[in-house]
């Protein structure tokens, strides 16, 4: 039996859901059907959110990610999935941004020019053509940027230095850290969006608080701190 997870859309969670004792649980594995377990029991074996599991109350098989009673489990085991109330405020997504791009871009820019690897020009005042080494150095800024926050959500932080700050992470529909393409694709189109911003505005516009790029990814900015 295949179970829809695949398919799922992002569903408003209640924070404490507090499980039914008296609802009995069936693992599915193959054509076999073992149980009943007790919610308590389903824990003990820790369960993962492809676990296929049907209930005294349907037959119905889902995984464990999809019953809104292991939301608080799968908390605990460091898996947030994105739903309609833990989808990042735009104000910590921007606040995330501005410390990680200017962070870098203060670190790269001294690197450069204290070890002498680029020089920059002295007398360059707007107007003028924009000398190699400027942008040698935006172009070594923006490679350095993108390696950073491709390679940073990726791992288990799931997040940058700056979305850590504001308690932000980057994850996909089953709340999983990105794969390093996937990672890669989305941040490609965040160093597309840097070089005339608009593209940027595109979050206001999106159901799910989605930049293009991360509806092109698939990917999810939650905060893992709901008021």
């Amino acid at each position: 039996m295949f179970c829809n997870y695949f398919k799922r859309e992002l569903i408003t969670f209640r924070p404490y859901f507090i499980p039914n004792m008296n609802k009995e649980y069936y693992l599915i594995e193959g054509e076999e059907k073992k149980g009943p377990y007790t919610y308590e029991e389903l824990v003990d074996m820790h369960i993962d959110i492809y676990t296929e599991i049907t209930t005294s109350i349907s037959d119905t098989p889902k995984y464990a990610s999809e019953l809104p009673e292991f939301n608080d489990y799968f908390i605990a085991q460091g898996v947030y999935f994105p739903t309609e109330d833990n989808l990042a405020p735009y104000v910590k997504r921007l606040g995330a941004f501005l410390i990680d791009y200017f962070a870098l871009y203060i670190i790269v820019s001294n690197i450069a020019t204290r070890t002498g690897w680029i020089v920059l020009p002295t007398d360059y005042t707007l107007g003028k053509p924009v000398p190699p080494s400027m942008l040698l150095l935006s172009a070594t800024i923006m490679i350095t940027f993108l390696l950073y926050k491709t390679i940073f959500e990726a791992t288990n932080l799931k997040a940058t230095l700056g979305k850590k700050i504001f308690k932000l992470i980057v994850v996909d529909i089953n709340g999983q850290r990105l794969s390093i393409g996937r990672a890669l694709l989305r941040n490609l189109g965040v160093i597309l969006s840097i070089t005339i911003w608009l593209p940027f505005l595109s979050v206001f516009f999106s159901e799910h608080r989605q930049a293009w790029y991360d509806s092109l990814a698939k990917t999810y900015v939650i905060t893992t701190v709901i008021n």
